[in-house]
């Protein structure tokens, strides 16, 4: 498109006036402050700088005024108090009361014991008919009004040491929330249940729930493979494949016990089944379960149980259980008594539950000799694995396994080492490793030697045989 023949005359009138000064050679003046002060007063009132002034003073007075309060409006949370409904407040908070905790015993439905007698009548044979007329009218209604009558069932609630009620549903429960036995929270005047509550768990059950994963697996357990199978064969295989057993029509074991010296690896094996079945592990100890007063050993117990069947898969180990678990004698000062309550309450458990459901339950000891012989038989405990000492090779792979995270030389002779080792559990050769590693320390090397091993040999076997258990167990087994 060829450009306009009127181009230049659509430049801008100041470029233009500026031009033509530039070409009739004259200077362009600038404003001078006058000017700018003139200019600066277009289009203000007369009272704007004096209004200006003004707001500044309130800005500095109102800034002091929050400075010698201290705390402003926004600091506490407070709506301004123009806003304040005091009134409303104190209604809404009148209507909400603090509920009483009860147990729900009885569940009462409605037309329990009513038109039992509807029928009878003495005035004739048509009268009779009537009267059956009208108690099939009875049922027809009845049926066609199932929910009106949960609505009017009744609910014994029991508050400890004040009374038994007999109450109904608050407008905010439904009666499927409510079941026979549970907790629930009721109103301070009128008892109507108001709050379905949680079963109780004391907190000191709860914290026996080891929350993250044990990191413990097979291969850290050494010279131990033929217990590992029958450990997986009663508590890992019916959580990961509960079929097989549901396809041959039997139960598979309620309880395992693993038994064998001091420091053999019964605990390391629980960890490691714990880790493989991504099971809740519950880790009890014997002692625990002792406690000062009558029946609190055998509530723990109950409520342990209660918690683990909440869970998907759960995993109990007891640990040391002789301490709670020892047969039955009667010393003449009823000393053991609370200890015998708490094991009765342990095999009762052990006996209200499903073998095919989600628990299961493991015992470890050092002294199966004193364990009482109704915890033993089978139905409660079916498998009993011994944890033995450890052989040649096993005594060998242990070493290889607490050696890998230590800095070691090349081509140390562990066949020989464990050769020096007879009779020796796996706490005892982790014992020598260490050892080894702090002669290392000793001489200033990074690296341990095989001298440093057979130093620790010596010192640990042979220094340290008069502190050994095994010979003590081998005794009393």
């Amino acid at each position: 498109m060829p450009p306009k023949e009127d181009w230049e005359k659509q430049k801008p009138a100041v470029e233009n006036a500026e031009d033509d000064a530039a070409k009739k050679g004259e200077d362009v003046a600038p404003l001078t402050e006058d000017d700018i002060q003139v200019l600066k007063t277009y289009g203000v009132a007369p009272y704007a700088v004096k209004l200006k002034e003004t707001e500044n003073d309130l800005k500095e007075i109102e800034a002091r005024i929050k400075e010698k309060a201290g705390v402003r409006e926004s600091d506490t949370g407070l709506a301004p108090s123009h806003l304040w409904d005091i009134m409303g407040d104190r209604q809404r908070l009148g209507e909400e009361h603090p509920l009483q905790v009860a147990r729900c015993t009885k569940i009462i439905k409605s037309g329990e014991g009513d038109g039992n007698g509807s029928g009878n009548n003495s005035n004739g044979a048509a009268a009779d008919g009537a009267g059956a007329a009208a108690a099939a009218g009875e049922n027809a209604a009845q049926a066609a009004g199932a929910d009106d009558d949960e609505d009017d069932s009744k609910y014994v609630i029991n508050l400890k040491q004040i009374a038994k009620f007999v109450v109904g549903l608050g407008e905010r429960v439904s009666p499927t929330d409510i079941e026979e036995g549970m907790r629930v929270g009721v109103d301070r005047s009128k008892y109507h249940i108001e709050l379905p509550l949680p079963p109780r768990i004391d907190p000191t059950v709860t914290m026996m729930t080891v929350e993250e994963k044990p990191d413990v697996t097979y291969s850290d357990v050494g010279g131990c493979k033929d217990q590992i199978e029958k450990l997986r064969e009663v508590v890992e295989l019916p959580l990961l494949s509960p079929e097989r057993f549901a396809t041959l029509g039997i139960d598979p074991p309620k309880g395992i016990l693993l038994y064998g010296p001091p420091g053999t690896g019964k605990t390391l094996c629980a960890r490691a089944v714990a880790n493989r079945t991504d099971a809740t592990f519950i880790r009890v100890i014997g002692s625990e379960l002792v406690q000062k007063y009558v029946g609190e050993g055998a509530r723990m117990v109950r409520e342990l149980f209660e918690m683990a069947r909440t869970k998907r898969a759960c995993i109990i180990f007891f640990d040391e259980i002789d301490a709670v678990g020892g047969a039955r004698f009667d010393d003449g000062a009823g000393g053991d008594n609370e200890v015998q309550r708490t094991m009765l309450e342990l095999i009762t458990q052990l006996d209200g539950f499903d073998p095919r459901g989600n628990i299961k339950v493991m015992f470890a000891t050092n002294r199966p000799n004193t364990l009482d012989p109704a915890l033993l038989r089978p139905g409660r405990i079916d498998r009993k694995v011994e944890f033995s000492l450890p052989d040649l090779e096993g005594r060998a792979n242990i070493f290889r396994i607490h050696s890998k995270s230590m800095s070691v030389e090349r081509g140390i002779r562990w066949e020989l080492i464990s050769r020096l080792c007879p009779n020796a559990t796996g706490a005892e050769l982790r014992s020598v490793c260490t050892e080894a590693g702090m002669f290392a320390i000793r001489a200033r090397r990074k690296v341990a030697s095989e001298k440093d091993f057979l130093k620790a040999v010596d010192k640990v076997i042979n220094g340290y045989k008069k502190f050994s258990s095994t010979s003590r167990y081998m005794q009393y087994n």
